[in-house]
């Protein structure tokens, strides 16, 4: 008796396909962006238990693999080049440090406020932008700085080291570094008395910008890519040759790359691993124990990627 094939057994439609792509392509970043920072928001305002940000941010990191995965730019950087559980440490260390200083704002922010001037009676969402472009210019500097002196790049040459690009890279950062940019970038705000709930948003917020401007998604903004600091200037910033990867250095925005005459674009260029690295060092230490203690041992040393070397 001849039965008629079910509906999971018939192949996959190359048109169904497409538009899945197409889909995607177009609707991730905004997704992330305005769904998953638009919700935080929502449940920050609303005062629900952190359990959910902290849900909600664990499900944007699935989809930002799961969509790596289905649109790479890269197929090879979806592989793991024996770099996985170092990633995984570099970002659960620096997460812990991330809650661990928020936890502590309230008692910063009471220590160090020099004059309580925040504008609270501001929309929340605006709150949350004013500190955004306060932070990117704190966080800006500090990047180029490091790429500039050669005792910052010590630690900063840890984030260059990659040989892959995807959504990890963003948090694979030496702690020592990590917490230097996070207090330049915050210390303006806590002076003028920067609300927990505010900086909790701004926590969430960068751990989603993170994941898009690393990913190694292929996806698309549009002429939003001259505004947004995303993935595909990204890029340029982690060419391994000196000088030509010190640009883009914005975590938001490309805004202060703008004024400091550091902003790049070419839509048609292709990236590809053997671009990727320290030019002056291809054997920077892999291992995770190994990067944290090697920019004590580089001391005294030429910085491995001085710009214009």
């Amino acid at each position: 008796m001849s039965t008629t094939p079910t509906a999971a057994r018939l192949p996959a439609s190359p048109v169904t396909g497409s538009i899945r792509h197409t889909v995607l392509r177009y609707g991730y970043a905004p997704l992330l962006l305005l769904g998953a920072n638009g919700a935080a928001v929502h449940l920050i305002a609303s005062n629900a238990p952190r359990g959910w940000l902290l849900a909600l941010l664990l499900g944007a990191v699935g989809l930002s693999f799961l969509v790596e995965h289905i649109i790479p730019y890269e197929v090879e950087w979806n592989r793991s080049h024996g770099d996985a559980l170092r990633d995984v440490l570099h970002a659960v260390v620096n997460e812990v440090a991330n809650l661990v200083s928020l936890a502590t704002l309230p008692l910063i922010t009471a220590l160090v406020t020099v004059a309580d001037l925040w504008p609270r009676q501001w929309p929340f969402v605006l709150q949350l932008l004013f500190a955004l472009l306060v932070f990117d210019f704190g966080v800006t500097l500090t990047h180029f700085a490091s790429h500039k002196l050669p005792l910052l790049w010590r630690f900063h040459a840890v984030h260059h080291s990659v040989k892959r690009f995807y959504g990890f890279n963003g948090l694979m950062k030496h702690p020592v570094h990590q917490a230097l940019e996070m207090t330049v970038g915050v210390l303006p705000l806590v002076l003028i008395g920067l609300p927990e709930d505010v900086a909790t948003a701004l926590a969430f917020c960068t751990a989603i910008q993170l994941l898009l401007q690393h990913s190694n998604a292929d996806y698309r903004m549009g002429a939003l890519r001259y505004v947004l600091a995303l993935n595909e200037g990204h890029r340029f910033h982690h060419l391994k040759w000196a000088g030509i990867g010190d640009v883009n250095f914005g975590l938001f925005t490309h805004f202060w790359d703008c004024l400091l005459g550091t902003f790049t674009a070419d839509p048609k260029k292709r990236f590809t691993t053997e671009e990727l690295g320290i030019g002056k060092q291809p054997d920077y230490p892999t291992a995770y124990f190994a990067q944290i203690l090697e920019p004590f041992r580089t001391y005294g040393r030429e910085a491995p990627r001085r710009p214009g070397r």
